[in-house]
């Protein structure tokens, strides 16, 4: 149907409601002249009269009463659903959807969201495990976690945690059998655990610093991973060292199921961000979610 068409239903439906075409103009914001025109402009589309005109009144005809009737229901579910909308907008609910790395997911996301969602059922959280650097825009995502040297400089971004330690780790066990590595070099020597993300392609090289400079190990072992937490469950496991953040492992270094090895040698990462698209104005739903995840020295 024809936005014309529409438009001039409706049109008819405040006139038979008001059984007047002043009134019906008046609410209408048109001329009562133009009004007119409009009904007697779909009358002749339809070929049939749909109100009968008389210097006192306005009544629908039989093919009127018919149309009314029908149409009717079906403007005010247009009307109730534009309502609906309206509430969308002032209130959080919907979904929200976010890319983000398993270490981002379980270390803030998870446990800050889980709780918020149970505060507002109205909300719905989808959460995409992810390596690489997903184009949230053309990927339809409402934002996207990353360390925040990874997110583009047109994106909106705020902090949701402090930088970000890492450390490398095994267990005791291992430990006492292959030994203790003493320099970044004594890590070619050892069982390594490695990592494929697919933002780099091949294998992740252990990223270490030495003397104020930066430096890149690559290590060799029988396990490679595309996520971190299995890196820790090998690392568990004593299949050998891993390289990961200490926020996934401070319970079993707090335990002595994993020891730290070469820690002068590892770096700080940049603080987690979540960021959204400039041009997007972030709905009340992803608002609150930002603000729940922003971080707080």
């Amino acid at each position: 149907m024809s936005s014309e068409n529409l438009r001039d239903i409706y049109a008819l439906l405040v006139v038979a409601r008001e059984r007047s075409f002043t009134r019906a103009a008046a609410q209408l914001g048109v001329s009562q002249s133009a009004l007119s025109h409009a009904i007697r402009a779909l009358e002749a589309r339809l070929g049939l009269r749909l109100l009968t005109r008389t210097t006192r009144s306005v009544a629908p005809t039989e093919a009127g009463e018919r149309l009314i009737a029908s149409v009717t229901p079906r403007f005010d579910t247009i009307t109730r659903e534009l309502a609906a909308l309206g509430e969308l907008r002032d209130k959080p609910a919907g979904t929200v959807r976010i890319t983000t790395s398993d270490f981002a997911a379980q270390t803030v996301l998870w446990p800050k969201l889980s709780g918020l969602q149970r505060q507002h059922p109205d909300i719905r959280i989808e959460l995409n495990i992810d390596t690489g650097l997903t184009d949230i825009v053309s990927e339809r995502f409402d934002a996207g976690v990353r360390f925040g040297d990874q997110i583009a400089k047109d994106m909106t971004s705020i902090p949701i945690s402090a930088a970000t330690p890492v450390c490398i780790v095994a267990t005791p066990q291992y430990l006492a059998q292959h030994g203790t590595p003493q320099t970044p070099a004594d890590l070619t020597r050892h069982l390594c655990i490695n990592l494929r993300f697919a933002l780099r392609g091949g294998l992740y090289a252990w990223e270490l610093q030495q003397d104020g400079r930066s430096l890149q190990v690559r290590v060799d072992g029988p396990w490679v991973f595309n996520q971190i937490s299995m890196a820790v469950e090998a690392a568990l496991a004593g299949c050998g060292l891993a390289y990961v953040p200490v926020a996934l492992v401070r319970a079993p270094l707090e335990s002595g199921h994993l020891q730290t090895v070469l820690p002068d040698f590892c770096p700080t990462f940049p603080a987690l961000h979540i960021y959204y698209a400039n041009r997007h104005q972030a709905s009340p739903a992803l608002a609150l979610v930002i603000e729940t995840l922003r971080y707080h020295a």
